[in-house]
């Protein structure tokens, strides 16, 4: 059980790192996807890959040991932790750094939020963390026409449907944090694509915030015991380029989810306190 850690009560007047920002450790800890014995894939009736399970990846936010690193922010996830460039940087160095890479005109606002994060992270006041700040899923349920993706979350437990049936995406809905899913089988890849989101959400911890008109592509790839999970942000409004964070590896796991403790609080100082471990996972 990975839990909020007390030391962090006095990190009130610092940042705070969530969700993508342990991809660089994540990527330095699992490399490559580890190799596979050879074995056939496990198949549903349907002949497609079977992405049935519980899959241990540290998806969402991961709870681990913090560390404090050497600009004074507190992470949280996976350290050390990637800033979001607030100059404008040349491609290779935001392609080295892998963040967002933002228009000129924006890169303002970007590090007004990243300096202000304590204040106002969206995941610190108990919001859904969005798309893909959130992370791969933590368990898959699949069926021929619809495949449901559940998350054990830092803000509760979230959960998505992913009709399969080849149907559009819908028009008649409201914006959402996790947006409107329709999936397809691209050979033996389950690829999502996303949209109707709100701009309520980051992509990343350190002021990474999007518009409406953000897309979402997920794609899932089971090789033996493992599914590769890469996702890609589209948002031309403010983006200069399509955003891809690293891809994220998930381990299937006999472990089954629990009922998050659900997010109440709505201050940094009753997420984490002295007193106690708030939100275990």
């Amino acid at each position: 059980m990975k839990r909020w850690s007390a030391s962090l009560a006095a990190t009130a007047a610092t940042l705070v790192c969530f969700g993508t920002c342990g991809e660089e450790v994540q990527a330095a800890e699992t490399g490559s996807p580890p190799p596979q014995a050879a074995q056939p894939v496990p198949r549903a009736p349907d002949g497609h890959p079977d992405l049935n399970g519980t899959w241990d990846n540290g998806s969402g936010i991961d709870f681990i040991q913090p560390q404090k690193s050497a600009d004074g922010s507190v992470c949280i996830a996976g350290c050390p932790r990637a800033a979001v460039a607030a100059t404008q940087p040349p491609p290779s160095a935001a392609a080295a750094a892998n963040v967002p890479h933002y228009r000129p005109e924006f890169l303002t606002k970007v590090k007004d939020l990243d300096k202000r994060q304590v204040e106002v992270d969206p995941v610190l006041r108990c919001k859904n963390p969005g798309l893909p700040r959130i992370g791969p899923p933590d368990k898959i349920v699949q069926q021929s026409k619809q495949i449901v993706f559940l998350y054990d979350d830092v803000s509760g437990a979230f959960w998505r449907i992913i009709p399969m049936d080849g149907r559009q995406h819908r028009t008649d809905v409201d914006p959402s944090y996790l947006g409107d899913s329709v999936g397809h089988w691209e050979g033996d890849t389950l690829v999502v694509e996303v949209n109707q989101f709100n701009d309520e959400s980051w992509l990343t911890d350190n002021g990474a915030f999007h518009t409406a008109d953000m897309r979402v592509t997920e794609r899932l790839h089971r090789v033996g015991d493992i599914i590769e999970y890469q996702a890609v942000v589209e948002d031309p409004k403010v983006l200069l380029e399509p955003w891809k964070p690293r891809m994220r590896i998930l381990k299937l796991t006999h472990d089954e989810l629990a009922e998050p403790t659900p997010c109440t609080d709505q201050d940094l100082k009753h997420l984490v306190d002295d007193t106690h471990h708030a939100n275990p996972r």
